[in-house]
C-alpha cells in the first residue's frame, strides 16, 4: 500500500510549522492543511492555535 499514515503524536518540525503558517496565511481550510501536512485535523488545529496561526473557517 502506498497510503500515507498520519503521524501519531509526533512533534512538529520547524519546516512543518512554516508550511502550516504559509497555508493558513493563504486562507486554506483545516481539512486541506491537515492533508497537505499528513497530520490529523485535531493536531493541525492545536498546533495552529498554539503558534498563533489563524485557519480559515469552512463556508
Amino acid at each position: 500500500m502506498s497510503e500515507k499514515i498520519a503521524k501519531h503524536k509526533q512533534p512538529w518540525k520547524p519546516a512543518e510549522l512554516q508550511k502550516l503558517q504559509a497555508l493558513a496565511g493563504k486562507g486554506k481550510g483545516l481539512k486541506e492543511i491537515a492533508k497537505a501536512l499528513n497530520r490529523t485535523e485535531e493536531s493541525t488545529k492545536d498546533a495552529a492555535r498554539q503558534h498563533g496561526f489563524a485557519i480559515a473557517k469552512a463556508r
